[in-house]
C-alpha cells in the first residue's frame, strides 16, 4: 500500500492488520460503530480524526511507520 493520508478511507486502512492495532490504540470509535460499518468505504481517516478530536498528523505518522517499515516508537 502507498502512504496513508488524511484522505485514505477506513476501508483501505482496515485491510492492514498492524494498522488496525494502531486505530484501536487511538480508541477510534468507528471500529465498533454499526453506522460506520455501513459507511466505511466513504469515511476518510482525516474526517474521523477531526470529528473525534484525534491528532491526525500523529496518527498518520504512526500508521505510515507501520506500512512503510520505518522505526517503531514505543
Amino acid at each position: 500500500m502507498k502512504q496513508i493520508t488524511a484522505k485514505t478511507t477506513l476501508a483501505e486502512i482496515l485491510k492492514i492488520p498492524e494498522a488496525v492495532e494502531i486505530l484501536v490504540k487511538y480508541n477510534l470509535p468507528c471500529l465498533s460503530c454499526p453506522f460506520a460499518k455501513s459507511e466505511i468505504e466513504n469515511l476518510k481517516i482525516g474526517e474521523v480524526c477531526k470529528m473525534y478530536n484525534i491528532d491526525t498528523q500523529k496518527l498518520l505518522r504512526e500508521l505510515n511507520r507501520v506500512i512503510l517499515g520505518g522505526p517503531k516508537k514505543k
